[in-house]
């Protein structure tokens, strides 16, 4: 899939509820689960404006549309990482380290991942 353009923070709230989800879904069952307390059209436009750009399809099930992504969710991240790495850190990934460290504590847990990484890029 060439790469996506990149979502206002509502439609990818409306996203990563259909990427996460383990069903079929319909605007319902966003309504119940969306953080906010958005009207039911709201919804529906926005599940219009996936569908136009390219994120969603959907089917008819008798009366309820049925939702289903069209760009994967690991696509969709992996393409905004490289973007925000490029234009924040100049591809830099020892300044975005850098930047996520700061001076906070890191656990074992993370820095064992990370080496882990490290050792498998090598």
């Amino acid at each position: 899939m060439t790469s996506p353009q990149k979502l206002p923070d509502s439609e990818l709230e409306i996203m990563m509820l259909i990427w996460d989800a383990e069903e079929k879904v319909t605007s319902d069952y966003l309504m119940q689960r969306l953080a906010k307390a958005w009207q039911k059209t709201t919804v529906l436009n926005f599940l219009n404006r996936l569908c136009e750009r390219g994120f969603l399809t959907f089917h008819k099930e008798g009366r309820l549309n049925i939702y289903e992504p069209l760009v994967e969710k690991e696509d969709y991240l992996r393409n905004e990482s490289r973007t925000f790495l490029r234009k924040m850190h100049r591809d830099s990934l020892a300044s975005l380290v850098a930047s996520l460290y700061d001076g906070r504590s890191v656990s074992k847990e993370d820095l064992a991942e990370l080496k882990r990484f490290i050792e498998e890029a090598e």
